[in-house]
């Protein structure tokens, strides 16, 4: 009678926490991480960062390039160049995006090279806690103008830590810019 006394009170505290602390033992975060080489010159240095949910919906960009997104004088960079990380654009309807919805998401591109590290914490563009579920990171390059690499990788919000397996697609070889990008790194935390 004892045990079941003691097992009926440590289920209720636990129905009782926070979804968050439940999760402790599973993923909290998501974090990709890529080695960034500037390159010189235009049509390069462009990328995307988003989660997807298992329906292919963008439910977060977690940062897009200044130029791919604002552009210059006042027009979006991927309308003038369209391979400007173009999956993002589409999957994201940047078309759709108010300036507002695209400053929130709009980093500048590095001047120095080096590690570059992005984190997800499950949570939607409103900031709110995300269903649990299966969703996929997505990181898109725009080597040099028609040379777009693509990753991506699945994953369950119940996952515990661990390396997320990436895919790459490439569009078209660039000899010159293939350094850009490297060392593409996702885990859930």
């Amino acid at each position: 009678m004892k045990i079941r006394i003691i097992l009926l009170a440590v289920l209720s505290a636990f129905i009782a926490m926070p979804a968050s602390a439940q999760r402790s033992s599973k993923a909290s975060a998501v974090e990709l991480s890529f080695n960034y080489q500037k390159q010189s010159g235009a049509g390069s240095n462009q990328w995307a960062v988003w989660i997807e949910n298992s329906e292919g919906k963008v439910v977060r960009t977690l940062t897009v390039t200044s130029f791919t997104s604002k552009g210059r004088g006042g027009r979006r960079g991927y309308t003038f160049r369209p391979t400007c990380a173009p999956t993002w654009v589409k999957n994201a309807k940047a078309e759709e995006m108010t300036d507002g919805q695209i400053d929130a998401v709009t980093g500048a591109t590095p001047s120095q090279s080096g590690i570059q590290t992005y984190t997800w914490d499950f949570k939607d563009a409103d900031g709110k806690d995300v269903p649990a579920g299966d969703y996929k990171i997505c990181f898109e390059a725009t080597l040099y103008f028609n040379s777009v690499i693509l990753y991506s990788g699945s994953f369950s919000t119940k996952d515990k830590a661990g390396e997320i397996k990436l895919t790459s697609t490439l569009t078209e070889e660039d000899e010159a810019h293939k350094n850009m990008i490297t060392q593409v790194k996702a885990s859930i935390k």
